[in-house]
């Protein structure tokens, strides 16, 4: 592979498709100049020659035009160009003097009126004066400002879509802009470094411009992800709140009701004028039985020490009383319950209730939250408790 003497410019403006080969690329000292030439261009031909150099890799051809040189005289034929020696020996006089290491690689022609196709006596003239391969001939309307390229190959001048301006210094082609600007009609007050530093200053601020949008429509893009994300996390959050809150206003509900449900049960029980805390002590009535039996038991005591046996004391007394109140009993805890509520009977816990309903006394919580009871030992007989 061969090693390339010049690096492909880094800071360029394409023009055109530049999809053709070979690449060409145009320093923009040269497009200036070629400005200057249509601006005092009359209605006759104005010439120049491009100074260059054409260089090959393994993958594609490059011509570089980094000079031109003003031709003292184009002169016209017919329909014809027509370039003297006179013409040619001022031309290598200034491209020795100003692009030592130059090479002349094709002509630069701005004529108005003139059709921007290559006629075939311009062909012919391009091939004898530049028969290396990829050499360059440029045409240009002076009045339109519309210009074509064209690249000897195929030995034939072939149309090329588009072309490169590059940026870079030049010292060259500004010191022989500077020498010939009288002549090309450049102000005194605008030399040409002014132009070719405004040039490519309007070149940087343009990129500059353009990287700072790309920035900001990064910026940008990041802020409405992130806007979009807290949005969702919003909706989802909000979702997830509304559940809970209608969760407890269920519960609230169900607690409202049961509180209603108590009220009207003690309502009741004071119109009736018996209302009993039902406690783990026992009550008045209890105590009395037990006093009784306590009594009872004294009496069998001391008729034992007195050697009389109390009489059928393996059989249990008021059998016909007892048996019907172990019905009743049972009678009522068979109905007591059956249809969701419960009525508090004598001696009942939320414990006792708990294992009468439920068989167990894992549901004392839940009949205390069904029924909005914070101390569970506070019910009384009569009672109604919703069973859940």
């Amino acid at each position: 592979m061969s090693v390339m003497e010049r690096q492909i410019p880094k800071n360029v403006r394409q023009i055109g498709n530049v999809s053709d080969s070979p690449k060409i690329y145009v320093e923009d000292y040269v497009d200036t100049f070629f400005a200057q030439l249509c601006e005092k261009g009359g209605e006759g031909p104005v010439g120049a020659f491009l100074v260059g150099d054409i260089q090959k890799t393994e993958d594609e051809e490059y011509v570089y035009i980094y000079g031109a040189i003003q031709m003292h005289d184009l002169k016209l034929s017919g329909s014809d160009y027509v370039i003297e020696d006179d013409t040619w020996k001022k031309a290598y006089e200034d491209c020795k003097q100003y692009f030592e290491d130059g090479e002349m690689l094709g002509w630069f022609v701005a004529h108005q009126g003139v059709p921007l196709t290559p006629e075939h006596s311009t062909v012919k003239l391009h091939k004898k004066s530049f028969p290396k391969k990829n050499t360059v001939f440029i045409m240009k309307d002076p009045v339109e400002k519309d210009e074509v390229f064209f690249a000897l190959k195929y030995n034939d001048l072939m149309e090329i879509g588009g072309h490169y301006t590059y940026y870079e210094k030049n010292p060259c082609m500004q010191n022989y802009m500077i020498s010939t600007r009288k002549k090309n009609g450049v102000s005194p007050s605008e030399t040409v470094e002014d132009r070719a530093a405004k040039d490519f200053r309007s070149l940087v601020r343009t990129r500059e411009e353009q990287q700072h949008q790309k920035r900001s429509n990064h910026v940008m893009y990041a802020v409405s992800a992130c806007l979009v994300l807290i949005v969702i996390i919003m909706g989802v959050t909000t979702l997830n709140n509304f559940d809970k809150m209608k969760s407890v206003q269920t519960t609230l509900n169900n607690l409202s009701s049961s509180a209603s449900t108590d009220k009207q049960s003690v309502e009741a029980k004071e119109t009736s004028g018996n209302v009993t805390a039902v406690t783990n002590e026992p009550s008045g009535e209890q105590l009395q039985q037990e006093g009784s039996q306590k009594d009872a038991q004294g009496d069998t005591g001391q008729k034992e020490e007195e050697g009389q046996a109390p009489a059928d004391s393996d059989q249990p007394q008021d059998t016909d009383g007892g048996g019907q109140d172990a019905d009743a009993a049972k009678t009522d805890s068979g109905a007591n319950g059956s249809d969701g509520v419960y009525i508090v009977e004598q001696g009942d816990t939320l414990a006792i209730i708990s294992r009468k309903t439920y068989g167990d006394v894992s549901h004392v919580d839940a009949i205390c939250k069904m029924n909005g009871l914070t101390d569970g030992n506070l019910i009384y007989v009569g009672q109604k408790l919703l069973l859940p």
